[in-house]
């Protein structure tokens, strides 16, 4: 039996990280590809080296990738960010700095030669492995997913979350408004797309990720 392709996408804040996380359990001999860190990772180590983003948009981000030493690593059945020899948490590369710019870059840049490097990866791991991808474009990173799944919550409900992520720093006012501009950024650059296979699901009433990820494994056969 041929391994599948699993993937997750959706709005800002609405729990894909986690749902994947849980897929890991439900799904046999699977594996998590976070396709939108190996993008934070890019952005993050030029952030780091204090280029100006703009340039990002003009040149192929993949060259920024060797140029920069960005790798993408498995690790417990996850894929992972390394710059050089430094292993980038989770954290850094979900900060609001981050998240921010992430969002502008994407909006502008060319895509194109990162989305042939993501379906490289996917390819790879679809050797071995059940793969579950989270991220953005997916159908256009790889048309011949066996499912794609939009996750969506309430505004109310993603700031909510995300507040216990950022550990309270901020206010859920504050958040609320952060989100919705991002979620603006990523709809004008077609982030947001469903397609005429795309499964919506809507996870505000979710109380964890267990149960989001019940409400995707209905629809696994």
């Amino acid at each position: 039996m041929k391994n599948m392709v699993v993937g997750i996408e959706g709005l800002v804040g609405s729990g894909k990280t986690s749902i994947c996380r849980e897929l890991l359990y439900k799904i046999p001999n699977s594996v998590i590809f976070h396709g939108g860190n190996l993008y934070r990772g890019i952005v993050y180590a030029f952030m780091t080296k204090n280029k100006n983003l703009e340039i990002l948009q003009n040149i192929d981000i993949t060259k920024v990738m060797e140029e920069l030493d960005v790798k993408i690593e498995l690790e417990n059945n996850e894929t992972v960010v390394y710059v050089g020899n430094e292993k980038i948490e989770e954290e850094k590369l979900q900060n609001r700095e981050t998240s921010m710019a992430v969002s502008v870059v994407a909006n502008k840049a060319n895509n194109i030669e990162m989305f042939i490097l993501a379906r490289k990866i996917i390819n790879n791991l679809k050797e071995k492995y059940n793969v579950i991808v989270s991220g953005r474009a997916l159908m256009e990173i790889y048309p011949s997913l066996d499912y794609h799944f939009f996750i969506t919550a309430g505004l109310e409900e993603r700031a909510k979350r995300k507040l216990k992520q950022y550990n309270n720093e901020v206010s859920l006012e504050e958040l609320k408004a952060h989100i919705a501009k991002r979620d603006e950024l990523q709809e004008k650059s077609g982030f947001y797309k469903t397609y005429q296979n795309t499964i919506t699901v809507d996870v505000t009433e979710c109380k964890t990720a267990i149960e989001s990820a019940n409400k995707v494994c209905e629809y696994i056969k």
